[in-house]
Order: structure tokens, then sequence, then C-alpha cells
């Protein structure tokens, strides 16, 4: 009897996630699991990673930022910084966001 497998979601060459071969419930299972392994990670990515992973999470669970998400103190930086780092996604789909997040902390993890 042919067991039918399941569809490859990374290549072996590279922790690549591969969009075409994966539904929308597999994406937002395979980006729930990044975010745990992404508390994880054995070295501590750099602060500009950390902003990229921090928008990406915010355009995958909230969507687009609007003025009511700007932090409210002009002098915190850091705020201001993930902030920035979120508008600056607009028009991305929060599932395109969980790809870009899973393919993210799959390089990370490599």
């Amino acid at each position: 009897m042919n067991r039918l497998l399941p569809p490859k979601l990374f290549s072996c060459k590279s922790p690549v996630f591969n969009p075409e071969k994966v539904s929308l419930m597999e994406v937002k299972s395979l980006f729930e699991k990044a975010v745990e392994e992404s508390k994880t990670l054995s070295d501590r990515p750099s602060n500009d990673t950390l902003l990229q992973l921090y928008a990406l999470y915010k355009q995958a669970t909230k969507g687009n930022a609007n003025e009511d998400d700007a932090p409210k103190n002009p002098f915190d930086f850091v705020a201001k910084a993930k902030y920035e780092a979120w508008v600056a996604l607009k028009g991305k789909t929060p599932a395109d966001a969980q790809k870009e997040y899973v393919n993210l902390v799959s390089k990370l993890k490599s």
C-alpha cells in the first residue's frame, strides 16, 4: 500500500519556507511553532533582527499599525523603532508576515 507523504515544507538545502505547498492552517501552525522556537534560540539575534521579528509578529497578529499604536512618549526610542518597523510592513497580509516570520526563525535556528 502506497502511503502519501506530506509535502516538504522546507527544502533540504536551506530552511526556507515553501509557501506554495502549505495551507493557511499549516502556515498558522508553523507560525505558532516558530514563535515558541524564537524564545529558545541558542544565540541572541542582532537588534535589527529582533526588530524585524517584532514587526513581522505584530503584522501577522494585528495587521497594519495605526496612529493609535504609536508610542506616546517621544523619548521612548525603542518603542519608536518598533513602531516604525511595524509601519514599514503596511499592506503585507498577515499570512505573508507569518510566512516571513517562519522563514526568519528557521534561518536563525540553523
